[in-house]
């Protein structure tokens, strides 16, 4: 089973990248998946730009066939997400909305980072938009409050037992979900 950490933030001078960094390294060594490492900015879809919904799978767009195939082969995710103006960041909601059928029956679970909040508003936005596309939320998650005393001077995260503890439970339940919906995705 595929499981692909997905960093939703493009900005440049983003902080989800050492974030991602930790938890990906965490996954792999879980051993419950094979495990990589998306940043949305390395894909830099423009703006939604199919003429056809994603629905019917009419792709006309290079940028559109590649990131179809790649979401196609993965098993479950992990998206590693910043707080927007309290939602979705939007490099994330522009990904989700270029494919449909791609998405579906797949588990999806959420590191969420940012100041008091943690991020959590950008979560409880994504999975209204995520449910739509036949995805299953997880309620585990890894929240991360004033993420920022987590980075040290080199810019990385430094994860405390309770994060570590979150991350192992949340990729327990992401595997036994992943498995469980198996079924549902073949064709």
């Amino acid at each position: 089973m595929k499981l692909s950490t997905i960093v939703a933030s493009t900005r440049p001078g983003r902080k989800g990248t050492p974030v991602a960094n930790w938890f990906h390294a965490l996954a792999t060594e879980h051993g419950g998946f094979e495990t990589e490492l998306i940043e949305l900015a390395d894909i830099a879809l423009p703006l939604l730009d199919e003429p056809n919904h994603p629905r019917m799978k009419k792709y006309e767009h290079e940028h559109t066939k590649r990131w179809s195939a790649m979401v196609e082969a993965i098993d479950a995710f992990v998206f590693v997400t910043p707080e927007y103006n309290f939602g979705t960041p939007p490099a994330l909601n522009n990904a989700l909305n270029y494919l449909y059928q791609e998405w579906n029956y797949k588990p999806v679970a959420f590191v969420s980072y940012g100041g008091l909040s943690g991020g959590t508003r950008s979560v409880q936005m994504t999975k209204q938009i995520v449910t739509t596309l036949k995805m299953v939320p997880l309620v585990e998650a890894v929240n991360l409050p004033f993420f920022t005393q987590y980075l040290d001077d080199s810019g990385h995260f430094n994860a405390n037992e309770h994060h570590i503890k979150s991350a192992h439970d949340m990729l327990d339940e992401l595997k036994r979900w992943t498995e469980a919906l198996k079924p549902l995705r073949q064709k």
